[in-house]
């Protein structure tokens, strides 16, 4: 295995700069550059210097023995002066002096996977981590990488092969009267199942935390869609006039609202039209609003129906409320009225579509456990049936278990890990 090194914090001019070492020799380079190595886990102030004994700075010091450090390897950590010579200064030591590789995208990572140190949902949460934006991806993708999946999974593992040895003692023991294990062996399985159907069911939503919601502003035309847009951008985002028809297309602005990542989405006026360019305008609208998560309707009569018939999870506002004094209820780009009330009950909407208990996020992650969920189903059926075959309950149960160790990344991953790792920086 070969020792590698990578600046582990952002290239560029820095107050401190941190230079990560990984593999057998890390501890052997490190005291060769320190002279001597502070006890693991302490740091130490040193003097670094390279094979000619010029010292090329004084900085902090810290080791990890193998077993326990991000990568499962020995692993040394120099905090210096974040000056771009000095960086260039130890990489070349490290590169020349000592023959050490430089670390790949996401190396560091890998091996940390590859040594039992993160499952592969870990690795994942990580990467969303580094990713995120908003705080509900902060903690969404904070309690993936605490190995909140290999947990569940784990539970659910153990349910299954308590249910397997049942099947498989009943296979081996047919002719021996020892008794009837189906209520035991059911009870094991509805009670995995159910948990995969809940944490199925939530599923869409928690992989809109990473991805974003999609909110759509809908109405008639000079609703005040392309005003509202900007109140909540607080920026020109969209032009806006008297003049029907100003929005053609499909105008995306995105956004933090009460922590979540949102893609507003000002759509074109609905209205019936022959001019062909604001009828393709009108389509798209009509299409992206059908997509989104949340349509805010915008009525700006406030005697006449919606434009569109709402649905669950709709807002349904007056707009132009500053017109309207006697509508509180109301919302208005122009003067602010209404603007944190319906931001409001936009995070109050969001809030309860992510407040299922779960913690899966990745459609692979929905795959896997589809996958698992449709296994069962069919040893579920068996059992409840008047005669069944012993060994396919067991085939499908086992099939169950293999499509969860996909999820944590036991087996058949090696094709997602190049997709995986491309997206780390190299000192990760």
């Amino acid at each position: 295995m070969e020792t590698i090194f990578a600046l582990a914090s952002a290239r560029g001019k820095s107050g401190v700069a941190v230079l990560r070492i990984s593999g057998p020799r890390a501890h052997a380079v490190a005291r060769a550059m320190a002279g001597t190595l502070p006890e693991p886990r302490q740091t130490a102030l040193r003097t670094l210097r390279n094979a000619s004994g010029d010292a090329l700075d004084t900085g902090l010091i810290v080791i990890f023995n193998a077993g326990a450090s991000f990568t499962g390897e020995d692993v040394a950590e120099l905090m210096v002066h974040g000056s771009l010579a000095t960086i260039s200064a130890l990489e070349s030591c490290l590169a020349n002096d000592h023959g050490l590789r430089l670390a790949e995208p996401g190396e560091f990572t890998r091996r940390a996977l590859e040594n039992g140190v993160l499952d592969l949902t870990q690795v994942e949460g990580l990467s969303d981590l580094l990713e995120a934006e908003t705080e509900s991806q902060r903690r969404q993708a904070l309690r993936v990488l605490d190995g909140a999946i290999g947990k569940l999974v784990t539970g659910w593992r153990e349910h299954l092969i308590k249910a397997a040895a049942l099947v498989e003692i009943s296979i081996d023991f047919v002719e021996e009267d020892i008794g009837n294990f189906d209520a035991q062996i059911l009870a094991e399985l509805d009670l995995v199942q159910a948990q995969l159907q809940r944490e199925i069911a939530g599923q869409g939503a928690r992989e809109r935390v990473q991805s974003g919601f999609e909110i759509a502003l809908v109405g008639s035309v000079n609703a005040g869609k392309s005003t509202l847009l900007n109140a909540l951008a607080g920026r020109e985002a969209a032009i806006t006039s008297d003049i029907a028809g100003t929005t053609r297309d499909v105008i995306e602005l995105r956004m933090d609202i009460g922590g979540y990542a949102v893609t507003l989405l000002d759509t074109a006026g609905l209205r019936e039209t022959e001019e062909t360019i604001e009828s393709i305008g009108i389509a798209r609208g009509r299409k992206r609003a059908d997509e989104a998560d949340i349509r805010i309707i915008l009525c700006d009569d406030p005697e006449a129906p919606p434009p569109i018939a709402p649905k669950s999870g709709d807002i349904t506002l007056f707009s132009k409320a500053d017109l309207y004094s006697d509508r509180p209820d109301g919302v208005s780009g122009l003067t602010g009225q209404g603007l944190e009330s319906l931001l409001n009950r936009i995070q109050t909407e969001l809030e309860s579509r992510v407040a299922r208990d779960g913690v899966t996020v990745r459609r692979r992650h929905l795959q896997a456990m589809q996958n698992a969920e449709t296994a069962l189903s069919l040893a579920i059926e068996k059992l409840r049936s008047a005669e069944y075959i012993p060994e396919l309950v067991a085939a499908d149960i086992r099939h169950a278990m293999t499509a969860l160790d996909a999820l944590i990344g036991k087996i058949d991953v090696e094709d997602l890990l190049g997709d995986i790792f491309a997206s780390f920086c190299i000192g990760k």
